[in-house]
């Protein structure tokens, strides 16, 4: 799991493609290897290295060309390519300076401190190369304001039908329990979704993001989203405002059953990243689960008040 803290990062994985495979090479994966910043994951050499950053296998990916041993031993320029996932903007900031030092490192490992820097790493944001924030935030936004205002309709006419005890007279009808919550829930959803199409509407002019892949994997788990909801732990429990690794270990584990968590990740999926359902078809899943277990303790407690009557 990556850490932010107090403005540095740990534990990132970063993937590496080794073109050259020469000493000089790997001593440079080593160097990345030693960082504390870093932690390279295995990834097949026979698939694409952008796909790790894709399916958000790696927050970066360390591109040794050919000819880069050769280069180091004649004393001339090794350019390296460092891909970093820019979909969070201030992460990917810390993740390049933190690449950069590592290269410096090894610079002055190799050649010393008077002689020219041999290895050039070209850093390149990839989804967001601008570094935009309003990118990274614009689907934290529509995460949000999704989690609250549904949900506080839901909320205020449940209350009112419990003033005016008409929900009395649901436990003493021949209504199943199934029957009033899909009602419930039906309802719910079409008003939910109307305010996301509003959303969606205003992150495609307003943040200047659009969808980068299949869609299909944020409508199916924005389907699944908008049938419940839970302000409070959206909002700091679902590495929406800040990572989840900020959160004190007696409360990340709380993050594992927000449905927020993984739906925000969809979100950024499927407006930045385009993995689709390749890197997403769990976290729906997990999405559905989620709703599945909340539909059931419904339905239990609402079934329970019907025999009891």
């Amino acid at each position: 799991m990556t850490r932010i803290v107090a403005q540095s990062v740990t534990n990132v994985p970063i993937v590496v493609q080794d073109l050259d495979d020469s000493p000089a090479s790997r001593d440079l994966i080593d160097a990345f290897r030693a960082s504390l910043t870093f932690h390279v994951a295995p990834w097949r050499p026979d698939r694409r290295p952008d796909e790790a950053l894709t399916q958000t296998a790696a927050r970066a990916v360390l591109i040794v060309p050919k000819g880069f041993g050769r280069a180091i031993a004649r004393g001339t320029a090794a350019p390296v390519q460092l891909l970093v996932d820019g979909s969070d903007a201030n992460t990917a900031t810390l993740v390049s300076g933190n690449a950069t030092t590592v290269v410096q490192a090894y610079n002055a490992r190799t050649v010393g401190g008077n002689a020219a820097p041999p290895v050039q790493a070209a850093i390149r944001l990839w989804f967001n190369p601008g570094a935009s924030s309003a990118k990274f935030y614009g689907p934290g936004i529509f995460v949000m304001a999704l989690s609250i205002f549904p949900p506080l309709l839901a909320t205020l006419a449940m209350a009112k039908e419990g003033e005016q005890k008409t929900i009395l007279q649901v436990y003493v009808s021949s209504i199943s329990a199934h029957e009033f919550l899909l009602g419930k829930i039906l309802a719910f959803v079409g008003v939910a979704l109307a305010e996301a199409a509003v959303l969606v509407l205003l992150l495609l002019t307003d943040f200047g993001v659009g969808f980068a892949g299949d869609p299909t994997p944020f409508l199916a788990a924005t389907l699944q989203a908008v049938a419940f909801g839970g302000f409070l732990l959206v909002m700091l429990l679902s590495g929406l405002l800040f990572p989840i690794a900020n959160i004190p270990a007696g409360l990340r584990w709380i993050s594992n059953i927000v449905w927020g968590r993984y739906y925000i990740e969809v979100v950024r999926d499927a407006l930045l990243q385009g993995g689709g359902w390749a890197a997403t078809w769990y976290k729906v899943l997990i999405i559905g689960g989620i709703g599945g277990v909340f539909y059931g303790v419904a339905w239990r407690t609402m079934r329970r008040m019907q025999l009891r009557d």
